[in-house]
Order: structure tokens, then C-alpha cells, then sequence
């Protein structure tokens, strides 16, 4: 895994995971021109995540039948013809399959993901999926910058243009630089599947997507709501300066790639112990927006630092413990990821609108503390059954780290 691959992975993940991620700095360019109401305006950012859904557990784990190399490109093309099919609708509908398309295949950052960590030598895992993760979180701060930017220069429709162009030159650039994934076993579609349903008997499996689950529907409480404490009294920012925090987010997550050299060094347990305390901590600053901007942007950096060392280390363990069918591990995880992110995004406003934005920030902190439990509680039970009804060790670090 050469330092030019893993640029390129990382520039994969960036690129699609912000075709899903694009349009909510838009929304109101988009609803004036295709003439769409308020209330409507959410079906644009749904569309993407419910095709993002499908595609986890339908594409992701093809990774583990088919060529990743030729997958990765033709998903990348895919992806590249739904976001160019939006840039040209004139029509809302055209828009909303267009997105949905884009967000269907969006799912090649897990399956680019899996094939990063299936290149990478098992010293060198970590760091790689590091690297890679530090791709996916800046296409998803960073798309709400770019997508801001590029829309005040050529409207919306030039933020997607840009997408598919670029999708569409990264597949190119991969099939070119990437060696073939020959596979000498055989496997069918259907057995595949059957592999997937399998891990959500495994405890390691199922104490990591949970884990995942709270961490990221506590992310999603502060991404999903912060805009309305920033936007009212006595801050009042506007749209642009809100996006600023993306910013804070941003440099916190990218120091998070320093978690995937501690997992490599066998601390992957202890790094999500630590993070998820950080997690819940880092919610005491974000609380304080009525009143403290600067605190607000430390807790922001702590915040997104220790969301992603978690997701770094959840992937470390996992992709570890079944090196033999990482797609089909990553989608299933990533399963529990997207719903967690749901469950922030809505629950976050409905908080919100009760009892503000303290409301908000415990209903955050709540779902930090959750994590924790269940990171905690997994620790006290060692041996864990796997699909076949195996019992062996936990693979989640070396004994003398914990």
C-alpha cells in the first residue's frame, strides 16, 4: 500500500460520499428554480441517503464476489451519470432519481474502503484505513464548503456538472493505476448475502455496530441541529458563516488518522474507550452556543476527533477479524451507521424545538454515554460466538493492551 494508493482511495471516498452530501448548502437555489415548496426541499437530501441505504446491503457486498478494481470504476461511473442526470432536470422528479441514483452508487466509498484494508498487510492496516476515513470525513465537511463555493460561482446545477466529471476521471485514474483483484474462490450472490445475515450473529460484530450506532447518531446530533442555535439570537449568523464550523469539524476529524496507527499498535480497544469518553465530554463545549462561539469550535474538534478514532478503530477490528470478506463487513457495519445518523438528524430538532438547544446537546451527550456502555459492557465478555457457532477470542487487541 503505496502513499500514491492510498491518496487515491482517499480521493475516491471524498468525491462520492459528497454527491451524497452536496445539496443541503443548495437547497434553496434548488427549490427556487425547479419551483419546489419548503416542505419539500427535504425529499432532495432523503434521496440520496435512502439510495446510500439500498446500497449498502445490496452493492457493498459484491466487493466480495467481483473484481473490486472494475466494481469501484463502474460504480464511480454510475454514481457520476445519477449526478449528472441532476445537474440537468428540469423537472423535481428527475432531480430526486437523479440524487438517488448518485447516492446508490455513493456506497463505492465502503466498498473502497474494504479493498484499501484487503491491499493493506496487517501492520499497515490501521494507518491505511486512517488515511482513507480522513477521505470520506472530508467529503462530507468539506462538500457543504465546495458546494457553497461552486454554486455561488455557476449555481447548483455546476455542483453537480463538477461531481460527475470528477467521478468519471477518478474511475478512469484507478482502472490505470490499480493492480487487477483476481479471485481464486468462487462464490455466488446468494451466499454472499447469507455471509452478511451471518455477522449479525457475532458478538464483535454486533457490539461494534452499536457502538457505531450511538456514536454517529450523536455526530448527527450536532451536524443535523447546530445551524439553528448559530442562526438565532444573540449570534445570527448567516448560512455561510455557519458553514465556517464545517472547518473546526474538519481539522478534528483529519487528527483522527492518528487513531489508525494506534490500532496497528494494538490499542484499538483502548482508542475507543478513550474517544467515546472524549465524545460524551466534548458535548459540555458544544452546549455552551447561547453564549460562547469559542467553545462551541473546541467542542466541534473534539467532538468529530473522536467520532471518526472510533470509526477508524471499528474498522481496524472488524476488518481484522474477517480479512477474507471485508466488503461484506464494512456494509453490514456501515448499516448501523447510517441508521444511527438518522436517528440524530431527527431527533436533534424535535429536541431542539422543546427545550432548545440544551436539549439538543443532552439528547448528544446521551447518545455518547450509550456508546460508552456498550463498548464497556462488551469488555467484560471475552470469548464471543461467531456465525458458524464457533466460540474464540475477541480479536479487539493484543492482551497486554486491555
Amino acid at each position: 500500500m503505496t502513499v500514491g494508493r492510498r491518496v487515491l482511495f482517499a480521493a475516491v471516498c471524498a468525491v462520492a460520499v459528497a454527491s451524497v452530501y452536496a445539496a443541503q448548502p443548495v437547497l434553496g437555489q434548488i427549490g427556487s428554480d425547479l419551483g419546489m415548496a419548503d416542505g419539500q426541499l427535504g425529499w432532495i437530501v432523503a434521496a440520496g441517503q435512502l439510495g446510500y441505504l439500498v446500497g449498502l446491503a445490496t452493492l457493498v457486498p459484491l466487493g466480495d464476489l467481483l473484481d473490486r478494481r472494475r466494481l469501484i470504476a463502474g460504480h464511480l461511473v454510475l454514481a457520476g451519470a445519477g449526478a449528472a442526470l441532476a445537474a440537468t432536470a428540469t423537472r423535481a422528479w428527475v432531480l430526486l432519481v437523479g440524487l438517488a441514483v448518485a447516492g446508490l452508487f455513493a456506497v463505492v466509498v465502503q466498498t473502497t474502503v474494504a479493498y484499501a484494508a484487503a491491499l493493506s498487510t496487517p501492520e499497515e492496516r490501521g494507518r491505511t484505513l486512517g488515511a482513507v476515513t480522513s477521505g470520506v470525513v472530508l467529503g462530507i465537511l468539506g462538500a457543504r464548503v465546495a458546494a457553497g463555493a461552486l454554486a455561488a460561482a455557476w449555481g447548483w446545477r455546476g455542483v453537480y456538472v463538477v461531481l460527475s466529471v470528477l467521478l468519471a476521471t477518478l474511475a478512469w485514474l484507478l482502472l490505470r493505476t490499480l493492480p487487477p483483484d483476481a479471485r481464486a474462490e468462487r462464490v455466488t450472490y446468494r451466499q454472499v448475502l447469507a455471509s452478511l445475515r451471518g455477522l449479525f450473529r457475532e458478538r464483535l460484530f454486533v457490539s461494534r455496530g452499536l457502538i457505531a450506532f450511538f456514536a454517529f447518531a450523536s455526530f448527527s446530533a450536532l451536524w443535523g441541529g447546530l445551524a439553528l442555535p448559530l442562526a438565532a439570537g444573540p449570534w445570527r449568523l448567516d448560512t455561510a458563516e455557519i458553514g465556517l464550523f464545517g472547518l473546526a469539524g474538519l481539522v478534528g476529524a483529519l487528527g483522527a488518522a492518528r487513531a489508525g496507527r494506534w490500532a496497528d499498535a494494538g490499542f484499538a480497544s483502548r482508542v475507543t474507550g478513550g474517544a467515546l469518553a472524549l465524545l460524551a465530554v466534548s458535548w459540555l463545549a458544544v452546549g455552551q452556543a447561547s453564549w460562547s462561539l469559542w467553545l462551541v469550535v473546541i467542542g466541534v474538534v473534539v467532538l468529530d476527533f473522536a467520532v471518526q478514532a472510533v470509526h477508524v478503530s471499528n474498522q481496524h477490528l472488524l476488518t481484522t477479524a474477517h480479512p477474507d470478506r471485508t466488503s461484506s463487513v464494512v456494509g453490514g457495519y456501515m448499516l448501523f451507521y447510517s441508521l444511527g445518523s438518522a436517528l440524530g438528524a431527527t431527533t436533534t430538532t424535535a429536541a431542539f424545538a422543546t427545550a432548545g438547544w440544551p436539549g439538543s446537546s443532552a439528547l448528544g451527550a446521551t447518545f455518547a454515554v450509550a456508546a460508552l456502555a456498550v463498548w464497556a459492557t462488551d469488555r467484560r465478555v471475552r470469548p464471543f460466538t461467531d456465525a458458524a457457532g464457533r466460540t474464540r477470542p475477541t480479536p479487539s487487541c493484543r492482551p497486554s493492551a486491555g
